[in-house]
């Protein structure tokens, strides 16, 4: 009944080298990865796939695994076309990078992933329970990949990257940025998507990104609010690169199964505005909130699924203006605004009833500003640019369209465009109107470099990122649900199950890490001998 929730942002990150279009973007990436590893001193600790079950699908079956693509087989990379395999030891995963340079891989003392995937630099944030913890560990993943590139460009041999944080390179292709929500399985899924399908296709008026270009090679001319809508072409499914799913189906929890599922959201932009990102995650978690109490049914907006859901996903995105009428499955049509108020107004009526005086500082910041953000784009669209990226991207293309006389079809546009996500302070316009005070900013910069290095100490992420901190050497590989030790003395690899998520918090086991000065001694404290 709060945006208190276990929740991690997974972004895949643009990369190129200047002046050079054909560069390998697996090489580029690994190359990226690898740097920002390359202080590490010995054997880096391998990702464990051994859970992990990417063709599980939350309706009740499992694709088989010679019927799914390559990119789907998450849980086998550089095998991703045979049959499911044992988890490698560390020498295989050693001499594996060593053949395979785009197998990169890192886990960080942060409790996040840093990683190659789908030739694209990925950091996946840790775990955490607020929506300004999903913006502090997300901002910290910006810094991450700027100080990678700075390493890359320090590196004899390497030729310098570029590095932006967006969704597509405005010629066809798009890359994702994923939100992870665990939520109660017993909310039976049917719910899950007809209440997430409406609410997906208006969310991205608060959290669109902004893009130049109509359609998936932005091949017309103009200005939509969405990176990723155009690359949306049904309404549910297990697919994340191919035929993308507004619901996405991947039954994949990394928790105790019988209890939790994760929601594995890919329908949304990579957020620069630190308030445009806390609204993605609080807004979700909150109608999350409603749907598992079976507070939207029933509800005084009625059924707000979208006619043609894909349909409506694409027209909201194409109109800036914000009037574009969605038709619903009963007759009626709203726009995007209105669908969201309803949800809103839902929101509000829940967290009084259930809450009452007693609402979390949280959950009462984010009602405050999903009003405050609706309002003003409901008066005055550009009024909303210091919280809403497509809205501050779109004053600053406007700015520019005026003074020089540019069409939407301009080529400068599209640069600037991309030039708004780039990772470097001195390039990256976002970044630069940010120095300026012109977007609202929700954290303390300390705070955010602190969480480069150190985990949030709520969830099972601080057991993880803290274990790599003091005891790395004998860390032989980790997952999200999982630490694994190599010590002297056990005659086999010992797995420290994390299943979970609540548990593994500085409360729970903090006073613990602190008595073990070795990992010799956490595996004897936690085996009992």
């Amino acid at each position: 009944m709060t945006v208190r929730r276990v929740t991690g942002l997974e972004t895949e990150y643009g990369i190129s080298v200047p002046g050079d279009p054909g560069a390998n973007p697996m090489l580029l990436s690994a190359q990226v990865v690898n740097a920002y590893a390359a202080p590490t001193s010995g054997a880096r600790p391998r990702w464990d796939y051994e859970d992990e079950a990417p063709l599980r699908d939350a309706r009740g079956f499992e694709l088989e695994r010679s019927e799914a693509h390559p990119s789907q087989l998450t849980d086998a990379p550089g095998r991703r076309g045979g049959g499911r395999r044992a988890a490698p030891n560390a020498s295989d995963v050693a001499t594996a990078e060593a053949e395979d340079p785009t197998m990169a891989n890192v886990i960080l003392t942060n409790g996040a992933r840093f990683y190659v995937d789908h030739a694209h630099p990925e950091y996946s944030s840790p775990e955490v329970l607020t929506p300004r913890d999903a913006v502090r560990w997300d901002k910290a993943g910006e810094l991450i990949l700027l100080e990678a590139l700075r390493r890359v460009a320090a590196t004899p041999g390497l030729a310098p990257v570029t590095i932006y944080k967006n969704n597509t390179d405005g010629k066809g292709a798009s890359y994702g940025t994923h939100e992870n929500y665990l939520m109660d399985r017993a909310t039976p899924f049917g719910d899950v998507v007809r209440h997430l399908v409406p609410f997906f296709v208006s969310r991205q008026v608060l959290t669109g990104a902004g893009r130049v270009g109509i359609g998936q090679d932005s091949s017309r001319a103009g200005f939509q609010i969405s990176q990723r809508a155009d690359f949306f072409e049904v309404e549910v499914g297990l697919e994340t690169t191919m035929k993308r799913p507004i619901i996405n189906t991947r039954d994949e929890p990394h928790a105790t199964v019988d209890r939790y599922r994760r929601l594995h959201v890919i329908v949304g932009d990579a957020t620069m505005c630190e308030v445009a990102t806390l609204l993605k995650v609080g807004t979700t978690s909150l109608v999350l909130a409603m749907l598992e109490a079976g507070a939207l049914d029933g509800g005084p907006a009625g059924d707000l699924s979208p006619a043609e859901p894909v349909r409506a996903l694409h027209e909201v995105s194409h109109d800036p203006g914000l009037t574009q009428l969605v038709r619903l499955r009963d007759g009626r049509r709203m726009t995007a605004l209105q669908m969201q108020r309803a949800y809103l107004e839902a929101a509000q009526a829940f967290v009084a009833d259930r809450l009452g005086a007693d609402a979390d500082a949280d959950t009462l910041e984010v009602l405050q500003r999903w009003e405050s953000v609706l309002t003003k784009l409901e008066t005055d669209v550009l009024s909303a640019a210091r919280e809403v990226d497509w809205v501050a991207k779109l004053r600053l293309l406007e700015g520019y369209r005026s003074r020089d006389g540019l069409g939407w079809d301009s080529a400068r546009l599209q640069a600037v465009d991309l030039q708004w996500s780039d990772v470097r302070p001195e390039k990256g316009l976002y970044l630069k109107l940010a120095e300026r005070g012109q977007v609202e900013r929700l954290l303390e910069p300390d705070s955010v470099r602190r969480a480069v290095e150190h985990p949030p100490e709520d969830t099972r992420a601080y057991f993880r990122g803290e274990c790599l901190a003091r005891y790395g050497p004998r860390v032989a590989a980790a997952s999200w649900d999982s630490v694994i030790f190599d010590v002297a003395g056990r005659g086999a690899l010992q797995r420290v199950p994390t299943l979970e998520p609540l548990r593994g918090t500085r409360e729970h086991v903090g006073a613990l890490l602190d008595r073990c000065a070795t990992a010799e001694d956490l595996v004897a404290a936690l085996t009992g001998g």
